[in-house]
This record gives C-alpha cells, sequence and structure tokens, in this order.
C-alpha cells in the first residue's frame, strides 16, 4: 500500500486547495514544496477574491465556491479578511454605462450603484474626477503574503497533512512522485508548480505556448487614505471579461484607446488594496514578452501610479515596496492541463484568477481523480 493517497507538488495556492479537497474525502496527503514557504504567484498578488466582472458560466460558478471555501479556511486558519466588497469607481461616463449595464444582469444582482457624491461620502479619498460607481459587497481580500504560509501551517498541524519542505519535484513515477530526496510512494499524484509548468509537459506547453506575464506591484506608505473596500477603475472594468463584453464596453474601450495608449500597451489596470498596517498594495501591468525588458517595467510603475492618482488622492504617498509578480500564460484559459500519467494531473491557472478559483478547481480535480 501507497504512504499516501495524494502527494501535491507545489504550496501555492492550487496545491492547498487540491490538498484540502483531498483532507476532506479523509484522504492521506502529503505537499511537497520546493522553498521553505511557497514566494511566487501566490503570494505575489493583491489576494483579492473578487466577484464583480468575473465571466458568467465556469468562472463565476468557479469564484463562487472558491470565496465561500475561503470563509471557511480564514475562520478556522486563522486568517484575517482585511476588506470586504469592492468599489468600481467611473471616471468616465462610458464607465458608468458598463457598470450601470452590469448592475442589471443576473450576476450584478448583489451590487448597487452609487452617485459621485455617494461614492465621496464613502471614500473621502477618491479622485474629484469620478463620476459614479459601482459597490459589489460579495468580495474578500486577505493578506496572500501571510495567509498562504498560513493555510499550509494548518494543514500540517490540524488537518494531517505531511509537508516536505526545500523539496524539489522531479518527475512522476508509476508508484509516486520522484524528488531530490527520494521516491515519495503515493496512489496518485497532483502537480501545481505554476510558472514551472513546461518542466513537467514540455511538448504540450510549446504547443499551447505556455510562457509567463510578469507584472508590476507596489507597496504605498499613504497615511491620509482609508479604503472602504477594495478599489478598482475604468481600466479593470475593460480587463474583467463580465464587464469587458457588454455592449456599452465598446465605447469605452474606444476612448481608452484614445486617451491611454501607453497604459492599453502595458496592460495597465489598477487595484488598490489596503493592509492592516493601513499601506496600500496597488497594481498592475501585465507584459507577455518572453524577453522581460527592465526599463518597460520601471515605465510601468509610472503608468500604475497615474492611473491611481487619476482614481484616488493620495497627497505624500511614499513608494516603500515594488516587486514583480508572475503567473503562466497559454492558448488554452483558464486552465493549462496534462495527464502524464492514469492518476497523475498537472494544472496551472492560466487567467491570473488562481486565487479567485482555486478551491473548486482543488475540488474538480479530487473529484475526477477519487469519484
Amino acid at each position: 500500500m501507497a504512504a499516501y493517497d495524494l502527494v501535491v507538488a507545489g504550496a501555492g495556492i492550487l496545491g492547498l486547495a487540491h490538498a484540502l479537497a483531498a483532507i476532506r474525502r479523509g484522504l492521506k496527503v502529503a505537499i511537497v514544496e520546493r522553498d521553505l514557504r511557497a514566494r511566487r504567484s501566490s503570494v505575489q498578488n493583491f489576494g483579492f477574491i473578487t466577484l464583480a466582472g468575473q465571466a458568467e458560466g465556469v468562472t463565476r460558478a468557479r469564484v463562487m465556491r472558491s470565496r465561500d471555501v475561503w470563509l471557511e479556511v480564514t475562520a478556522a486558519a486563522g486568517i484575517p479578511v482585511l476588506q470586504r466588497g469592492a468599489l468600481i469607481v467611473a471616471r468616465r461616463p462610458e464607465a458608468l454605462a458598463v457598470l450601470q449595464e452590469y448592475a442589471g444582469t443576473p450576476s450584478g444582482g448583489s451590487c448597487k450603484m452609487l452617485t459621485a457624491s455617494t461614492v465621496r461620502n464613502r471614500f473621502s479619498s477618491a479622485s474629484s474626477r469620478i463620476v459614479g460607481g459601482l459597490d459589489s459587497p460579495d468580495e474578500l481580500r486577505i493578506e496572500a503574503r501571510d495567509a498562504l504560509p498560513a493555510i499550509l501551517r494548518w494543514l500540517e498541524e490540524a488537518k494531517g497533512v505531511v509537508v516536505h519542505r526545500n523539496r524539489t519535484a522531479l518527475a512522476i513515477e508509476a508508484n509516486g512522485l520522484a524528488t531530490d530526496a527520494g521516491l515519495i510512494e503515493a496512489g496518485a499524484v497532483v502537480l501545481a508548480p505554476g510558472s514551472d509548468a513546461a518542466a513537467f509537459a514540455p511538448v504540450l506547453a510549446s504547443r499551447q505556448r505556455l510562457h509567463d506575464c510578469r507584472l508590476q506591484m507596489l507597496r504605498l506608505r499613504a497615511p491620509s487614505v482609508r479604503l472602504p473596500a477594495v478599489v478598482m477603475g475604468d481600466l479593470s472594468v475593460l480587463r474583467y471579461e463580465g464587464f469587458a463584453t457588454l455592449a456599452s464596453a465598446a465605447a469605452l474601450r474606444e476612448r481608452v484607446a484614445a486617451e491611454q495608449p501607453r497604459h492599453v500597451a502595458a496592460g495597465v489596470h489598477v487595484i488598490v488594496a489596503q493592509s492592516a498596517d493601513g499601506t496600500l498594495v496597488v497594481g498592475d501591468s501585465h507584459r507577455y514578452d518572453r524577453e522581460p525588458d527592465a526599463q518597460d517595467e520601471a515605465k510601468d510603475v509610472v503608468l500604475i501610479l497615474e492611473e491611481l492618482a487619476a482614481l484616488v488622492d493620495v497627497p505624500g504617498a511614499e513608494v516603500i515596496d515594488r516587486w514583480t509578480g508572475v503567473y503562466p500564460v497559454a492558448d488554452s484559459k483558464p486552465l493549462f492541463t496534462a495527464s502524464p500519467a492514469p492518476r497523475a494531473r498537472l494544472i496551472a491557472v492560466t487567467n491570473g484568477l488562481g486565487m479567485s478559483t482555486g478551491f473548486a478547481i482543488g475540488e474538480e480535480t479530487i473529484a475526477e481523480l477519487f469519484g
């Protein structure tokens, strides 16, 4: 008999999600993590689980399920939910029209349209350019860099998951997972290696043009700003499929292309979230070039700060940290998947929604593997 029912390679959100789904079925689980703690895409983001603007169908259903699991896990593992809800502010009438159309759809049923004065009553730091907004009550925001290690500890200490840290997954074997410290015997294997997925399925990765998206993220000290929720703006409306596919989005897209071509080229849209210490996490841009250009990344930071100033008054704000996040993208969206062996699955989220959809994806995979 194998030592474990399942071994999971990767302690990012997708790996943790698969481990949790297996534990809930009473399975014996091990996790292999190449570092002491996850330090790549799962902890380089906003920690934002968002429903507003998600595409109808599978994506929205996954986000709704994952949001429910996040509520369960944060309570069980003692992880603070720092913010609830999203405030999508419009600084163009065309953006306001998109938000109004969305509020009239089934997905927007829990949302509420806000006038410019109501936005400012709720959010005193809102830019004078804001003409209205949309209040979405369903979002959650946690501090990703703290939450992921906390979930791993909780799975290990409270749920009996065996964690092998500083151990690198090398290959799938007939009876488990080969690592740099030897074989871990298991009845099934899930690989959740993020940007390293190509190492385990190189031919498929080449065929699907799997590569990295690099995004710029900032942390700002802005003592005068208190956010009522996570804040987004016009460019985010064009980024999220549930907004961007609405009929009214065409006029906004045309205007933004004419007024902000550099932002469009760099894939900039701004999300602003507030941490427990009051600092603001701000981003991001999206560069899909295979060879990153440091000059472009520096320019992207300038563009992000320009768009931030159009949404939020941040007098005296100071950039105290900056980092480059990385997540995989491919022709196959929202997932890059492979079955290297009958009882093995390789999975990478390729639409940037790992935090928002990961728990549901984990449940789907475990149901498929274990019936």
